[in-house]
């Protein structure tokens, strides 16, 4: 009698190392420390030299230029390199054999426990995602109100490069123009929103969930 009860023990009992060994690998902290390092890199460092260009430069174009560059490795390596790998997403545009463009909206559908992103990762994507167009809108307050218009056209510049990427990743991520109206319809300006959403590029968009392939 104890002998089948120890059998019957024994056959309800079940481990399953695999999804142990995937959340360990989630939790992991950095797995991509040099996409994670330039995710930040551009972007902190154009706003630390709009704010001090003045102390190391009195050339208002080379600070113009400099800090124009940084913005423009910023958008291609979001865009190209660190979303691909940190988050799993990927947006870009393509023009079909009738001359017709159209925005692709790519998420990963099940990525691998080895290439799944962490969630330290993605913390610090949508972080800086987020919070460095927010900066650069307070920049244009600041500008316009101080009345430093030279450096108006750079802030704009700013705000609209960033908030592109901020603008395509969260399409791939809540899937597309539709569900960005969905996710806002509880907001007062709905209308507001719903206007900018119809009249960008989701009007000719695909929205794609699968691996990623060539473009």
């Amino acid at each position: 009698m104890m002998k089948q009860t120890l059998a019957d023990d024994t056959e309800d009992v079940s481990l399953d190392f695999g999804n142990e060994e995937e959340l360990a690998l989630r939790k992991a902290k950095i797995r991509h420390p040099v996409a994670t390092f330039f995710h930040l890199f551009f972007r902190v460092a154009a706003i630390v030299t709009y704010l001090l260009c003045d102390w190391f430069s009195k050339s208002f174009v080379t600070c113009f230029l400099l800090i124009l560059l940084l913005l423009s490795f910023d958008f291609w390596s979001v865009k190209n390199v660190t979303g691909r790998l940190l988050v799993g997403l990927r947006w870009w545009n393509q023009i079909d054999e009738d001359g017709k463009s159209h925005w692709v909206y790519e998420a990963k559908k099940v990525p691998s426990a080895l290439g799944a992103p962490t969630e330290v990762e993605a913390r610090i994507f949508w972080l800086g995602l987020i919070i460095c167009p927010v900066i650069w809108t307070l920049f244009f307050f600041s500008t316009l109100f101080s009345l430093k218009l030279k450096w108006l056209a750079l802030v704009v510049a700013g705000i609209c490069l960033q908030a592109a990427n901020l603008y395509g990743y969260v399409h791939c991520k809540l899937g597309g123009a539709q569900a960005v109206r969905k996710a806002v319809s509880g907001f007062p300006a709905q209308q507001v929103f719903q206007g900018i959403i119809s009249e960008g590029p989701g009007d000719h968009e695909e929205n794609r969930q699968s691996k990623y392939g060539a473009p």
